[in-house]
């Protein structure tokens, strides 16, 4: 039956103006809001000035400032093409099984006692972000379940901007923050970040980043970890861990998930995702992995099913290429000893990067002391310039910074070091 007015006319409209006498569906859709990120990179593009110099990519740049790949994974992906006995079949849909025992072994160490006793379930996602809402979609489901854990979410201050995104679009809408990055100090204070975890309520979700914190570069150091896990273990809070660069930060495995590591060796529940893109230079192939580490084997089996029903209904298969390579990789003694002498030239560039640009900085007399930047890790840095000294670079020198003033230390090359060091140095000293 038509509602009144509702009855096309001769050209098939009707009254209120609609084809067909159809509603479209997506008339109300709303405009997302463009990310701080996009928004840069469409400014970037647009600016003619051949100085300009874009510091805000997730990528690892080499000194010739184009995205780099490893020597050793370009040679395994030829050996890969040409393995006859390799078939394009549909992997399980937990993914590879070689590449998450290697991923959870490189995560949790091979004499992990959570491992030795069956209590963790590792699965193959397809990138860093599908780990997070994989996560994300089993917490919702305890909380639907049985309101075992049951409080808010708490993501660091700052952190990636789209980690509250998919936490909401798992269906967890209640979405706090903790202080971690400190403007004045220039890096993380640990006395705030204590003051707001022990006011979360019981049974809070606490997302902490293992190592190379995005976007500020700064981590916490094994004492402050220490501390961090008797205040989650006495509130009973659950912690959800992120591992997006393993080695990328210090240049050792293991040193870059040593917190990873701890939390498990005292007997903690957590959530671990993981990310290959960054450390192997697999960023077309989205190489994501997940940890689940339960108290008894028994829990692994109910979230084996739970975990299986959400990726059918998310992806269904990851993709193997990538998977297959960070497997060889890690699996093989003498791969792995000449991936791992790769990845140390890359962390030893950005530190040295790091110190130079320290050096210059304070040889033309910038105001302010300039020692954070040599004790961050990883590709990220946080610069401590404003946001009125940001814009500044962006409109006047062409040097494109995210918001917060982290830069990517990896975009800066031997040629545009000079350049952008006087481009802070103006930034902090002229009259705007």
């Amino acid at each position: 039956m038509s509602r009144p007015g509702s009855r096309p006319d001769e050209r098939g409209v009707n009254k209120n103006g609609d084809p067909g006498g159809h509603l479209s569906v997506l008339t109300d859709t709303l405009t997302a809001a463009v990310r701080p990120e996009t928004r840069l990179l469409s400014a970037f593009k647009r600016d003619i000035d051949v100085r300009k110099v874009y510091l805000a990519g997730r990528e690892y740049y080499s000194e010739e400032g184009k995205t780099f790949e490893l020597r050793l994974v370009g040679k395994i992906k030829q050996q890969l093409s040409a393995d006859t006995t390799l078939r394009p079949e549909y992997p399980p849909c937990f993914g590879l099984t070689e590449f998450s025992q290697q991923a959870t072994d490189v995560a949790l160490g091979k004499s992990s006692r959570a491992v030795i006793e069956n209590r963790v379930l590792g699965v193959q996602t397809p990138g860093f972000t599908a780990a997070v809402r994989l996560g994300a979609e089993l917490l919702k489901h305890w909380y639907d379940a049985c309101a075992a854990w049951c409080g808010p979410v708490y993501l660091s201050s700052p952190c990636d901007d789209s980690l509250a995104g998919i936490f909401q679009a798992a269906g967890i809408q209640d979405i706090c923050e903790y202080y971690y990055w400190d403007d004045k100090q220039r890096g993380v204070c640990l006395e705030k970040l204590l003051e707001d975890l022990e006011r979360a309520p019981e049974r809070s979700v606490v997302v902490l980043s293992a190592s190379a914190h995005y976007p500020t570069g700064a981590d916490l150091s094994q004492n402050q970890w220490a501390v961090i896990t008797q205040l989650v273990m006495r509130r009973r809070l659950f912690p959800f861990l992120l591992l997006p660069a393993q080695a990328l930060c210090n240049g050792d495995l293991e040193r870059d998930a040593w917190p990873v590591q701890y939390c498990a060796s005292q007997g903690m529940e957590l959530l671990c995702a993981q990310s290959f893109s960054h450390c192997f230079g697999l960023y077309g192939e989205a190489v994501g992995h997940l940890l689940c580490v339960s108290k008894q084997n028994s829990h692994r089996l109910s979230v084996q099913s739970k975990a299986d029903k959400i990726v059918r209904s998310l992806w269904a298969q990851p993709s193997v290429g990538g998977a297959h390579v960070v497997a060889t990789v890690l699996s093989n003694p003498a791969h792995l000893v000449e991936w791992q002498r790769e990845v140390k030239c890359i962390v030893e560039r950005c530190m040295l990067i790091r110190n130079i640009l320290r050096e210059r900085l304070r040889l033309l007399g910038t105001p302010g002391c300039w020692d954070h930047l040599t004790q961050q890790g990883g590709l990220f840095c946080c610069t401590g310039l404003n946001g009125q000294q940001v814009e500044f670079l962006s409109n006047r020198r062409h040097v494109y910074l995210l918001p917060g003033g982290c830069l990517n230390v990896s975009a800066i090359n031997g040629g545009n070091l000079d350049y952008i060091t006087e481009s802070i140095h103006l930034a902090l000293t002229t009259s705007l």
